[in-house]
């Protein structure tokens, strides 16, 4: 009996230290996972605290920076009219954006890796009004908060950039209708098919690159820009009396803010506190730089003297044509990028404005939809490896790039130009685009705001 109670004893021992010994097996193996699982579910410390200052950077580009800017260049009796529509807009657009913007943008509902669908041109409806975001949604390793406002700032600059085309004499009421309409069938819409992920028409499909938002931002601001100034039509006085800018001091300020905040639109995009955001920082300022310098001397020569509204005009320029390429080119790309976008976007602003006759006010065509157009082409040449650039994804050469650039070229061209000239005409129809003959002449200060931006007296 002793004999079988201690061969029953030790084949429980036995038992046990089988099952102690697969315990242990069971949680060496399984605290990686847990380990894994816990790092996923915990956003990266460095990488949101850099989306954080990128975000306050991208807002600040707008109130104070595209304020300051567009306000310097207008007449006196319109500067507070400039100011008002910045401002409204930034508001308006954060209200929309919550509402179904972010959904239309980034809802995937409906994509399927490489194959045309609906999900490829506008996004689902089922984030409207941020349904299921929560303080633990991570979009990445950022929590979705954080994502969500930074590219809400994208969708406050974008319309604000169009109002340039328009200033001195639009209505307060059509801007804003137009401005609701266009983010919500234009914006939304674009910046889906270019940074939704798999099944994205641009990115997916196409193959485009568009780092910051050379299609979604720019070139998709500048055509409207340009369908608007048409349609609205010129100043009055426009080719036959001076318009000079009230305040370049304002301009020059406004400028400079654009340049320091453009760091976290674009080193901003990479998402991450990372390499490539390092390198689209310091290809930001190259750019900006050498197309500043570019300007300036195209001036000198031109005219015989360098002026402060071109320096900074240039350095617009430079910002605006490296924002698709940031993410992908070198600093000898950026440097030629920007050499180019000086000259071109001169071109535009000067030379082109006055052949065609459109009175694009405050040159939002003339540089950023230009300007968007030079960025995108060359950041399918400068992509390239050979070329100091991140490299050309498999299968693709730089003919086949430059293919995939120049088609969502087109695409963005015609889908903004045919959509915003459908718009401004309904907004026509209802409320009238442009005030009165004597408003205009009054400043839109006065009749649009009762206010006065500076004393007269």
């Amino acid at each position: 009996m002793q004999q079988r109670c201690a061969s029953l004893l030790a084949g429980k021992r036995t038992a046990y230290t089988r099952i102690g010994t697969l315990i242990v097996i069971l949680l060496i193996c399984g605290l990686p996972s847990l380990a894994m699982a816990q790092d996923a579910a915990t956003p990266d410390s460095g990488n949101t605290a850099w989306m954080l200052t990128s975000t306050a950077l991208v807002l600040f580009m707008t109130i104070p920076g595209l304020a300051l800017f567009y306000g310097g260049l207008v007449r006196v009796q319109n500067v507070l009219s400039v100011l008002m529509q910045c401002f409204a807009l930034t508001g308006l657009m954060t209200i929309l954006w919550i509402i179904c913007g972010y959904s239309l943008a980034f809802n995937t509902a409906g994509m399927e890796a490489g194959k045309i669908t609906l999900g490829s041109f506008v996004g689902g409806l089922g984030t409207m009004f941020l349904r299921g975001v929560t303080v633990d949604s991570l979009s990445g390793d950022i929590p979705e908060t954080v994502f969500i406002t930074f590219q809400m700032t994208f969708a406050i600059i974008t319309p604000a950039l169009i109002a340039g085309a328009f200033a001195e004499r639009m209505k307060f009421s059509a801007m804003l209708i137009f401005s609701i309409l266009w983010s919500i069938v234009v914006y939304a819409p674009l910046c889906h098919m270019a940074w939704a992920g798999d099944g994205s028409l641009f990115g997916d499909i196409i193959g485009a690159l568009d780092f910051a938002g050379g299609n979604v931002v720019h070139i998709n601001a500048g055509i409207a820009a340009l369908i608007a100034a048409i349609l609205v039509g010129k100043r009055i006085g426009y080719g036959t009396s001076a318009m000079p800018p009230h305040s370049l001091t304002l301009t020059v300020v406004g400028a400079s803010m654009l340049w320091v905040g453009w760091f976290g639109f674009n080193a901003g995009s990479a998402v991450a506190a990372d390499g490539i955001a390092g390198m689209a920082m310091l290809v930001t300022q190259i750019s900006t730089a050498t197309a500043a310098i570019t300007w300036m001397f195209v001036e000198w020569a031109v005219h015989r003297k360098p002026s402060a509204l071109g320096i900074v005009t240039g350095a617009v320029a430079g910002l605006v044509a490296i924002t698709p390429a940031s993410g992908f080119v070198g600093p000898m790309g950026a440097l030629v990028i920007g050499a180019v976008s000086g000259v071109v976007c001169y071109w535009g602003a000067t030379s082109l404005k006055s052949k065609l006759g459109y009175d694009d006010s405050l040159d939002a065509f003339g540089v950023h939809g230009i300007g968007g157009i030079v960025g995108a082409l060359l950041t399918g040449v400068f992509v390239a490896e050979g070329l100091g650039g991140s490299g050309l994804a498999e299968g693709m050469t730089i003919g086949r790039q430059l293919w995939a650039q120049f088609l969502s070229i087109v695409i963005t061209l015609i889908w903004s130009g045919v959509l915003s000239f459908i718009i401004l005409k309904i907004v026509d129809a209802t409320v009238g685009l442009r005030v009165e003959e004597d408003e205009e002449r009054m400043g839109l200060d006065l009749s649009q705001h009762n206010e006065r931006g500076y004393n007269l007296s």
